[in-house]
């Protein structure tokens, strides 16, 4: 050992040499070796002498470029021997030299004298010794020299050392051999492309898998161990070049010139070129044995798929340089592409599934760069296979299908196939043709159809496809969820782990690299938003449309085309989309070009016009002119055609025919000719003799050549003229590649063509002719534009295309297999799909997803459910979780779902159903439900059990137990067994769903609870079976959702409210008893909760209690809410705020409940509440006084018992109290409200007077207002009590009052009250509506009042009047009107309440009244008295038409049976209205007197003026009454037949005129100054004269004679004795005044009434009295008048 380490001398590369020399000497044959011993000792004695010397130019470290040479030498004489032994030691001397970075330097070609390149090509050269040891040597050996940073292989010199490799890996002993020469070529390939990209010798290298490359071929020569020890083998060679190189040994380097470079820079363009030198010649060698006469050819096959996949390596590693590297991505367009062409001609099925594999990898790094032929290749790869259902090879649609799952795992190359194919007008719909491709596949054969396929691997298609459309729609949802960042927790669980980190990344990808789109920001790649794409998409659409159309009826689709502006208006642009459209049908086409329309012959027109026969033979040229087209069938449609194309001909051949008739009836013989020819059903074909003779003279006489004529035959004959629909796709394969790629028009034709067959082989030759040819073609060509998308609205067009068949593919698998697996994969696609047409809002779609999976759960047919049931039941309830954010309408559906899953449940448990806590007389029978009884005679055939045991629709909610016969025992076992099926499905998941409720947004919680409220409708509405499920849980999910924000949950409760009120509102009376409980208890618990002030939400949530109190027509319901409301207000008193609002609104409709029980019970509560709670009350917010002084003011009203309605009314004084001491909360706190809001209350009069109030006072409206409504209470303690208690309030508060405050007082609680004495109407304005007898009125309500009440209201009128004056002064006029109207009531009590209150008034304030207030107040009871006056009249006038005595005769008279009712009734009524028109009149006068009397002093002029005025008019009405003797008569009579007293007519008349008398004589007696003023004397004597006029017409009786001159006086009657004795009084009272009179005055008057005074002395007197005081003033006046 201790020898062998000193071999080689102090050099370092000598220590490495020096024991390889050693074993070579050993192991040489001395004879045959001699000069290799040689050379080998003398290196060795060199090597003893040298020491390190470092020299830039030396290829080996340590020594000089001389000495390098000489120690190597023996080496290259080594591995020329052939011998083994030799060789062994020398190939493990060179894998140490490089692998220690001992050797530098440049192999190549160029420079073929060098010592490494000699060195590189010897170790080649030992591959064709066939020794097995050393294949692995020299393959450990190339590759340590590709491994090393300093040796830089170039040119051919990598091509001769790959190509040794590649033969091992053909020609290797073993397989283990050829697996390692498979790994060393992979790993070479690494290397030499990782360097390219980093531009880099020195590049941190990736290890090749092995196994990897097994995946498709060489599976047969894996011998055992021979994966492990090739990976073995390749990680030792890699390790061991990862040794440092020495120090400042590098890699030197010459340019072409031959002057040395740095190695950086020199290495960083060679290096470029010898990858893409590597690349082009893998390329050519996949092609060199394409040949299909070669196939059989083992060999040949294992080099071309060493190629490829070779290929395959370098495109998987390939980095983003060489993605972005224009002349990289050419040579894969100009090579590579080549290569794949070519090689899907060959049916090796190794070759296609890594033809696959290149594919796929160009697809996910290369797209961008490659639109045009990842266009080609989609469809000549994958969807021609995928698309053969029928006849398709198995392991082909394998490996199809394969692929697609594949590229699915890429979310953005996905996107990206849709945005740039399908979304582009000039590309195939490739995303729409694999959605459709795998649907097709899914679904199978059509039945009836042939097919090769097995049972086995049909079912493996149909799986596969599923799981492929499940992976495309996962993607989907995972690149949306990557851009919206939506975060883990909307992510379906099997998302989460797979989704992309990195832009555009592949994340089952070994290296993780990202694609291509990252690094081409300049190659013609473009971010498109997706209003741009739906543009794109939908003109994409409509063309499709109009070309569909088109090939219907071709007139319509050109005018849709047109009128859409898909085609433009011109004849020019539609022969452009004719010609240049792939998809149109040629057979339309050509009925289109012979329309005989003016448009479209236009359009022909221009189609033959566009065509150049220049220097075309006729042949030719019409075989070039009907390619486009199929000529029509019509010969009037040929003819026009033909024609045209005539003269086109010869305008561009002019010496071609004589004229354009030749050319014509020459294309007739060619057309007919082509015919005859190549049709089948001609037996006798046309010989070339016959054709020329047809066309004899066609030439304007003359005939053609012959020869021309021959040849032209002959031409047709041998090649027929065919149409281009003759070769391309039928209609229904050509729709899907109607538009061009590129100028791809044909390729895609032959495409589509290729799928017609049906077969399994690849590609045949002239589809790779076409495309080679259309390759080299489109070499210089730019590429169209490539799309980036980040907007996810484009996954809605996605999601059009593909929803549907997504849908049935799921559907039908589902429903039509019963494996696990299929149905698993199935049920994740529909989560999948919902999860992103949820988040998309694609309502149509999501609901179509979300209902389909909720049948599939057959939860509505138990009786049938199997294990994919449940495991569709999960699905629903995950799908409930993950995507409940989204789900808005489909979560009834799901909901539904839940709430079956639970009833079958409760039925498996035995428990009984919820119907049997409705209906308690069925109780007993419900106890029968459970499972534990089933099997007991009878109880099978429970309504219930049968119903679910036979099922029904997916949409039914019950099923009557009358729809179908009983079900039988066996029914009822698989019903018990499929539902244990439901035991894997727990309480924690179903209830997990509502629990889960907490966590959804607003607009999701929103649909949420409004899908729950719909269930739970259903629910209690069934008409056989109600149940609460849904109701309980609609409290729970708002118990949980309480803490939301108040927006949120105002929303919530919406919904709720108005599902409260629906069910409370039931007519089944459980049912709604049952909810008005769940109510309460959310309400209690929502009460526990603080409110704010100015808040109103607890008054939302208590709404539905007052809508169903309101709207209820159960006694038990209302008595319950009033029990609830009572509970809930007392128990959390403390925490209601805006509630008091609802919970007033309850008692108030309590209150007028029609039960007593009801109304008592509200009433406790309020009660209690006003009594010991008023402050809480009013805490937040002072409206809710109002409420609840309305309510207080409805209890008032309640008929059952007074005893409320005074406790009431003594409540609303205590709410006074404390509203005059500021008891309210908010007088402290400060107010927010509007100032408005509190007065404003519906039932209060004329609450306008009030809106200028101030918001304090303002509170005090309700309170008012409501008593004043009380005094006209039908029941006389109810209106005394609220009369005392309104003008106490009044009274004892008024001086909170502002003056604005109170004239609103006055116009709308005072003053209304006071109506209720003549009515609604106001009689301080008109009084004519008491007119008649039939309109008359006492009081709206029936309630009129007595004397006491009257006296009551007017004396506490008077008073608040009195203490107020200062303040309401300005209602003085109003005050005396509504005393005066008092005062002229029909009835006694208000009359004389009203004289009371005005005297009292007048006392109380006469000395502060001003003039004009004196004058108000007699103007007041003059327009009273006159309005009685006039009222009075009309009443009279309605006993006009009833006759009097002296109409009558004795017999008609004395017939009072005779009067007929109506008449009766009239009479009754104008004798009682004259009795109390006289009452009024006298009060009135009294009032008059009296005022005058007591305030004499204070009246001026026009004060007694107005009071003369009133005496005067009333004395003379009364007069005039007492002076109608007909009225009289009938009054009389009237009186006769009613048994009733006469009006006191008479004596009306005499207190009038002795009241006017007396004020009269008053004034001139003791104030002369007013009656000089006003002449007062002379009214004295012309009331006296009047007065005695009046005595003397009734006591002196007058009978004239007409023939005698002379008078006759008789005595006077009974009557005139009566009046004159009731008259008496006053004539007395005339005299004394007359007597009274002043000497002069006397003197004056004495001619005006000294006759009567002698008319008196004549006259008959009833009463002594008379005559002594007429005595008296004749004595005392007139006889010292006369003496003198």
């Amino acid at each position: 050992m201790s020898s062998s380490q000193s071999l080689g001398g102090a050099t370092r590369c000598g220590r490495v040499i020096g024991p390889c020399l050693d074993k070579i000497i050993k192991n040489a044959a001395w004879r045959k070796h001699t000069f290799l011993v040689s050379a080998c000792k003398s290196v060795l004695d060199k090597l003893e002498s040298l020491s390190d010397s470092p020299d830039p130019s030396s290829p080996l470290f340590g020594l000089s470029s001389s000495d390098a040479d000489s120690v190597l030498q023996p080496l290259l004489l080594s591995l020329d021997t052939a011998y083994a032994k030799v060789i062994e030691p020398a190939l493990d001397c060179s894998f140490n030299l490089f692998s220690l970075s001992l050797l530098r330097g440049q192999v190549c070609s160029s420079s073929p004298d060098s010592l490494l390149y000699k060195l590189i090509h010897a170790i080649c050269k030992v591959c064709s010794i066939a020794e097995e040891s050393l294949e692995l040597s020299v393959l450990r050996v190339l590759l340590s020299a590709v491994r090393s940073p300093l040796i830089l292989i170039r040119g051919d010199s990598l091509l001769h050392l790959v190509r040794t490799c590649y033969n091992v890996y053909l020609g290797g002993f073993n397989g283990t051999n050829q697996i390692c020469a498979k790994s060393v070529l992979a790993q070479i390939m690494l290397i030499v492309f990782t360097r390219s990209e980093a531009n880099s010798m020195d590049v941190s290298l990736k290890t090749v898998n092995v196994n990897d490359l097994l995946a498709i071929t060489d599976k047969n020569v894996n011998e055992g161990n021979s994966v492990h020890i090739c990976q073995g083998f390749i990680n030792d060679v890699i390790t061991a070049g990862e040794a440092a190189p020495p120090p400042d040994f590098k890699l030197v380097l010459e340019d072409d010139t031959g002057s040395v470079v740095n190695a950086e820079d020199a290495a960083t363009s060679k290096i470029r070129e010898d990858g893409f030198l590597l690349f082009k010649n893998l390329c050519k060698l996949s092609m060199k044995f394409s040949s299909q006469e070669n196939t059989d050819d083992q060999i040949l096959v294992r080099g071309k798929t060493l190629s490829l996949e070779l290929l395959k390596v370098i495109i998987d590693n390939g980095g983003p340089i060489w993605r972005s590297d224009e002349r990289f991505l050419n040579a894969i367009k100009q090579y590579l592409c080549l290569s794949l062409l070519k090689n899907s001609a060959l049916s090796v099925m190794s070759i296609f599934q890594l033809q696959c594999a290149i594919f796929t990898s160009l697809l996910r790094k290369y797209r961008s760069g490659m639109k045009s032929e990842v266009g080609i290749f989609f469809p000549m790869l994958v969807l021609r296979v995928l698309e053969n259902v029928l006849q398709p090879s198995f392991l082909q649609k394998m490996t199809v299908l394969s692929l697609l799952e594949n590229i699915c795992h890429d979310p953005y190359l996905i996107i990206d196939i849709f945005v740039n194919f399908d979304c582009d007008v000039e590309s195939p719909n490739i995303f729409e043709r694999i959605v459709n491709g795998l649907l097709k596949t899914a679904l199978g054969p059509p039945p009836g159809s042939s097919t090769t396929l097995s049972p086995v691997q049909d079912i493996t298609f149909r799986h596969e496809s599923v799981k492929c459309l499940v992976s495309i729609i996962k993607a989907m949802g995972t690149w949306m969820d990557q851009q919206l960042s939506v975060g883990e927790s909307l992510l379906p669980k099997s998302v989460e782990n797979e989704a992309s980190a990195d832009n555009h990344s592949n994340p089952n990808e070994e290296d993780g690299m990202t694609t291509d789109n990252d690094f081409h920001p300049d190659l013609s790649s473009e971010s498109s938003d997706a209003a741009t794409l739906e543009q794109r998409r939908a003109y994409k659409i409509e063309l499709q449309k109009g070309i569909t159309l088109f090939n219907r009826k071709p007139s319509k689709g050109i005018e849709f085309l047109r009128s859409s502006k898909k085609v433009g208006s011109s004849p020019d642009e539609v022969v452009s989309f004719l010609r240049n459209t792939t998809g149109l049908n040629a057979t339309m086409i050509g009925d289109y070009l012979g329309e005989r329309e003016e448009f479209p012959m236009k359009v022909m027109h221009a189609y033959v016009d566009s065509f150049d026969f220049k220097e075309m033979n006729f042949g030719e040229a019409i075989r070039f002119f009907l390619r486009g087209f199929r000529l029509p069938g019509e010969a009037q449609k040929i003819d026009r055609i033909m024609e045209k194309f005539a003269e086109r001909f010869c305008k561009c051949n002019p010496n071609s025919f004589s004229s354009a008739e030749t050319a014509y009836v020459l294309a007739y013989s060619v057309i007919m000719l082509n015919t005859d020819a190549h049709n089948i059903m001609v037996k006798e074909k046309m010989t070339k003799t016959g054709f020329i003779k047809n066309n004899r003279g066609i030439d304007d006489g003359k005939d053609l050549p012959e020869e021309y004529l021959g040849a032209l035959y002959e031409q047709v004959v041998k090649n027929e003229i065919k149409m281009t629909s003759d070769s391309s796709a039928p209609e229904s394969k050509q729709s899907n590649g109607l538009n061009k790629l590129l100028g791809l028009d044909g390729i895609l034709n032959l495409v589509y063509w290729t799928q017609t067959e049906e077969k399994a082989v690849g590609a045949n030759g002239l589809l790779i002719k076409h495309i080679q040819e259309k390759f080299r073609s489109n070499s210089g060509k730019s590429e169209s534009a490539y799309h980036v998308v980040t907007d996810v609205a484009i996954l809605r067009f996605m999601v059009e295309v593909s929803w549907g068949p997504m849908l049935a593919a799921f559907s039908v698998t589902l429903d039509q297999s019963d494996d696990r697996l299929a149905a698993v994969e199935c049920l994740r696609g529909f989560r999948y799909a919902v999860h992103v047409t949820a988040v998309m809002g694609m309502q149509t779609q999501r609901d179509a997803f979300v209902t389909s999976i909720a049948k599939f759960t057959n939860l509505h047919c138990a009786g049938d459910m199997k294990q994919k049931n449940v495991d569709a039941v999960k699905a629903i309830i995950s799908i409930a979780i993950e995507d409940g954010n989204h789900l808005q309408d489909a979560w009834e559906h799901i909901l539904t779902c839940l709430s079956r899953i639970e009833h079958l449940q409760l039925l498996g448990e035995g428990a009984p159903s919820d119907a049997s806590y409705f209906t308690s007389s069925e109780a007993e029978e419900k106890k029968a439900l459970g499972f534990p009884n089933l099997k007991k005679k009878g109880a099978l055939q429970n309504p219930v059990m049968m119903a679910v045991v036979r099922g029904g629709s997916y949409d039914s909610s019950a099923v009557g137990p009358n729809v179908s016969p009983l079900v039988k025992q066996d029914q009822i076992n698989s019903f018990i067994a499929n539902l244990n099926l439901l035991d894997q499905i727990g309480s924690f998941q179903l209830n997990n769903v509502y629990a889960h409720s907490q966590r959804l947004k607003t607009e999701a919680i929103v649909a949420f609870v409004k899908a729950l409220c719909k269930v739970s409708m259903s629910e209690l509405q069934s008409p056989t079976d109600p149940r609460v499920f849904s109701l309980t849980k609609l409290v729970e999910i708002a118990h949980y959702n309480m803490n939301r924000i108040r927006l949120v949950w105002s929303r919530i409760w919406s919904i709720l409210s108005d599902f409260f009120v629906s069910v409370g509102l039931s007519e089944n009376l459980s049912v709604a008893i049952f909810v008005m409980d769940s109510l309460r208890q959310l309400s209690m618990k929502f009460l526990e909760r603080e409110e704010l002030a100015n808040y109103n939400f607890q008054n939302e949530f208590l709404r539905p209690f007052v809508i169903v109190m309101q709207k209820s027509s159960s006694a038990e319901i209302r008595e319950l809410i009033v029990r609830c409301i009572s509970q809930m207000v007392l128990s959390r008193v403390s925490n209601v705020k805006s509630g008091w609002k609802s919970v007033f609104k309850v008692f108030t409709t309590a209150a007028a409940d029609e039960r007593k029980n009801i109304v008592v019970l509200a009433f406790e509560t309020m009660e209690k509440i006003v009594r010991e709670y008023f402050s809480y009350i009013t805490e937040t917010e002072a409206t809710t006084f109002t409420d609840c002084v309305r309510c207080l003011i409805t209890f008032t009203n309640s008929e059952f018992t007074s005893d409320v309605s005074l406790n009431a009314i003594a409540f609303l004084r205590f709410c006074a109290l404390k509203l005059a001491e500021g008891g309210l909360v908010w007088n402290e706190k400060g107010r927010s409200s509007s100032p408005g809001s509190p007065v404003t209350d519906d039932h209060a009069p004329n609450t306008q007077n009030f809106m200028e109030a101030d918001e304090n006072i303002s509170y005090w409206v309700p309170l008012l207002t409501g008593l004043s409504k009380l005094t006209s209470d039908s029941r006389l303690a109810i209106r005394k009590s609220s009369l005392e208690v309104l003008f106490n309030i009044l009274k004892d508060h008024g001086h909170l009052f502002t003056r604005t405050f109170w004239i609103g007082v006055f116009s709308s609680v005072i003053y209304p009250i006071f109506n209720s004495v003549w009515g609604e109407n106001d009689l301080l304005t008109n009084d004519e509506h008491s007119s008649s007898p039939s309109t008359f009125s006492p009081h709206s309500n029936g309630a009129s009042w007595d004397a006491e009440t009257s006296a009551m209201a007017a004396q506490s009128l008077v008073d608040l009047f009195v203490s107020y004056f200062t303040v309401i002064r300005s209602q003085l006029s109003s005050v005396v009107s509504l005393l005066a109207g008092l005062i002229r009531s029909p009835a006694q009590g208000p009359t004389v309440a009203g004289v009371g209150a005005l005297l009292r008034l007048a006392d109380e304030l006469g000395g502060s009244f001003s003039e004009d207030e004196w004058k108000e107040i007699f103007l007041a009871v003059k327009e009273a008295a006159s309005l009685t006056l006039s009222s009075f009249m009309k009443i009279l006038r309605s006993i006009d038409d009833i006759p009097d005595e002296e109409t009558l005769s004795d017999q008609d008279f004395s017939n009072d049976d005779d009067v007929d009712e109506d008449s009766l009734h009239t009479m009754s009524y104008v004798v009682s209205r004259t009795k109390s028109h006289i009452t009024v009149q006298l009060q009135v006068v009294q009032v008059v007197t009296d005022l005058y009397r007591i305030h004499q002093q204070s009246l001026l002029a026009t004060h007694v003026t107005v009071i003369l005025e009133i005496l005067s008019s009333i004395s003379s009405h009364a007069h005039q009454l007492n002076s109608d003797l007909i009225l009289q008569k009938k009054m009389r009579r009237a009186c006769s037949i009613l048994e009733l007293s006469e009006p006191p007519m008479l004596h009306f008349e005499n207190d009038a005129h002795q009241n006017y008398l007396e004020v009269l004589q008053d004034l001139v007696t003791y104030n002369p100054g007013v009656s000089l003023e006003l002449n007062i004397e002379s009214e004295v004597i012309t009331v006296c004269v009047k007065i005695l006029k009046i005595y003397l017409k009734c006591t002196s009786f007058e009978l004239e004679e007409t023939r005698q001159p002379k008078k006759w006086i008789l005595p006077m009657g009974t009557a005139s004795k009566e009046e004159a004795a009731a008259r008496s009084p006053l004539v007395v009272a005339v005299l004394k005044v007359l007597r009274g009179l002043k000497r002069d005055s006397f003197k004056r008057y004495a001619p005006i009434f000294f006759p009567l005074l002698v008319e008196l002395v004549r006259s008959e007197h009833s009463s002594t009295q008379v005559p002594q005081v007429l005595s008296t003033v004749f004595e005392t006046c007139m006889g010292p008048m006369m003496d003198e």
